[in-house]
């Protein structure tokens, strides 16, 4: 395949896909090394952003996704008549930064940053995919372990998670790292719709 080839390929797969797929993958689909679908990739999104697509391509970890544009987020509801979903709380937000900060963790360890239950939280930062299980911890009980997502990165517009806002120096501002996460004002309905 030559680059104009795999660059056609990558955006086929891509949007026939709707879900992110990891770079090895496309690799292996494509049949070339993985620095020539990240080459492809480069030229994708710049092809996109040249055409004043309303498509755009996202990097998430070791892998790409098309999406829709933030920007027309409005007419995608409109079109879809999608419903505002209930808004992320506060609590949610700093449940959310614990595990993102700290991955993988126990709910007991986030309970014990937070000092209080946060099962109902978990819950639904699982329910809008924003984090998953990671496997159980080898301890008694065998606790579960959690994570954050890609569906975390790509709402919060991070291509992984070094793009994270460092910490703050005072550990009593632990509560008020969700306040420092890159959030789009439109994070609270964006993190449940699956934009392809």
């Amino acid at each position: 395949m030559n680059n104009k080839e795999i660059i056609s390929a990558l955006h086929a797969v891509l949007y026939a896909s709707g879900d992110p797929i990891g770079i090895d993958r496309l690799s292996e689909v494509f049949g070339v090394k993985p620095e020539q679908v990240e080459k492809a990739a480069m030229r994708l999104s710049e092809n996109l952003k040249d055409d004043e697509s309303g498509i755009e391509l996202l990097r998430l970890d070791n892998a790409y996704q098309l999406a829709t544009k933030k920007q027309f987020a409005d007419y995608i509801k409109k079109a879809f008549d999608l419903k505002r979903r209930t808004p992320l709380s506060g609590a949610a937000f700093e449940v959310l930064s614990v595990i993102a900060y700290n991955q993988p963790v126990t709910r007991a360890f986030i309970e014990q940053v937070r000092g209080v239950d946060c099962s109902g939280v978990i819950t639904t930062l699982l329910e809008k995919e924003l984090i998953e299980e990671r496997g159980r911890l080898e301890l008694p009980g065998r606790p579960l372990l959690y994570g954050t997502t890609k569906n975390f990165l790509r709402c919060f517009g991070l291509s992984d998670l070094s793009d994270l806002p460092p910490l703050p120096k005072d550990q009593n501002a632990v509560n008020d790292v969700g306040e420092q996460l890159p959030i789009s004002e439109e994070l609270n309905s964006e993190a449940e719709i699956k934009e392809d």
